[in-house]
């Protein structure tokens, strides 16, 4: 391949349902330069997450849509190569939403430098980065734990389930994960020092919900919607906070779900469900990296990453992204540091 070509994945078609590997497509196209007030990034990790198929929809959301031919959003880690900014050094480690490619133009206002001596560097994706922060607000801000609170995560064994779990603990309350393989329910439990594992494919939720959470829930952050929220929905203690963080089952739904249809345990129990988005924390992000960094540093918290090696491995991971494939954080290595 030629030392100036970029490689770059693009949205060839819209998902219909779940993305197949067709509606994307690899592209060469020349590497950038940067002009006055730019630098180019070189991506040495890309951030898979599951936002990114809302992007690929035409549906109205928080953000806009991908058009076709645009290269798919995504966060990155990568190093500075070229600079025409002040702020940004060449050698400099950045994080920001540059997207599926191997190099990438920024005019610096959506980058912020990594530490690379806070923690391996791949961490300003996961439980430093967006994740993380996703986690330590949405459950301290919105779900507002108190010591002996029940507190239930789904999709526990994820980028933003497993922080999510083990602040909880952090916080003195009991922590009840689900998840969907035996791997992962051994590892929330043993690892990451959940109270209880549930496995939503192979258990009865309602039974074994009863069973975990006697006093009821007191704390739900929901990653998922669907069947797995239903059921949490029917166990809410008095003045329950269901914080909605995703809904991972619904995003590939050609019609949407008819669901929840339970929604008077809210009023029966005076609870609250509150939907949120990271960015409104924007402002706060250094308070919550340097507190998660200060506990994994204390053994604290532990995270986990799933890498896959090349750009062009990204479209098929994504997909199993869908199919709880990935066991935590879902990487790319695109090149070496």
């Amino acid at each position: 391949m030629p030392a100036d070509v970029n490689r770059q994945i693009i949205l060839a078609a819209r998902p219909v349902g779940y993305p197949k590997e067709s509606d994307f497509q690899l592209v060469e196209t020349p590497i950038p330069q940067p002009q006055h007030g730019e630098v180019l990034v070189k991506t040495l990790w890309l951030s898979l997450d599951p936002y990114q198929r809302g992007r690929m929809s035409a549906a109205r959301s928080y953000a806009p849509s991908l058009e076709i031919g645009e290269v798919i959003v995504g966060g990155v880690v990568g190093r500075v190569i070229a600079s025409q900014n002040p702020r940004f050094a060449i050698g400099d480690i950045v994080e920001g939403r540059l997207g599926w490619q191997e190099y990438a133009l920024s005019d610096g206002h959506d980058l912020r430098k990594v530490d690379p001596q806070l923690a391996p560097i791949s961490t300003a994706l996961g439980v430093l980065g967006m994740p993380g922060m996703t986690a330590y607000f949405g459950l301290l801000e919105i779900g507002r734990p108190k010591p002996g609170d029940t507190v239930v995560v789904s999709a526990a064994a994820g980028a933003v389930g497993q922080v999510v779990g083990q602040i909880a603990r952090l916080m003195n309350c009991r922590v009840v994960g689900t998840a969907g393989t035996p791997e992962k329910i051994e590892y929330i439990v043993n690892e990451l020092g959940f109270d209880v594992g549930i496995n939503y494919k192979t258990e009865d939720l309602e039974q074994a919900l009863s069973n975990a959470c006697p006093d009821g829930v007191d704390v739900y952050f929901d990653n998922v919607g669907g069947p797995v929220t239903d059921a949490v929905l029917n166990h809410l203690a008095p003045y329950a906070r269901v914080v909605i963080c995703g809904q991972i089952s619904q995003y590939n739904l050609e019609k949407p779900d008819l669901g929840p249809r339970n929604l008077r345990a809210l009023l029966t129990n005076q609870a609250r469900m509150e939907g949120f988005l990271v960015f409104q924390f924007a402002n706060r992000y250094q308070e919550g990296i340097q507190r998660i960094a200060r506990w994994i540093r204390e053994g604290k918290i532990k995270y986990k990453e799933d890498v896959v090696e090349g750009l062009e491995n990204a479209p098929r991971a994504f997909i199993g992204l869908f199919e709880g494939k990935n066991f935590g954080k879902l990487l790319v290595k695109v090149a070496d540091e």
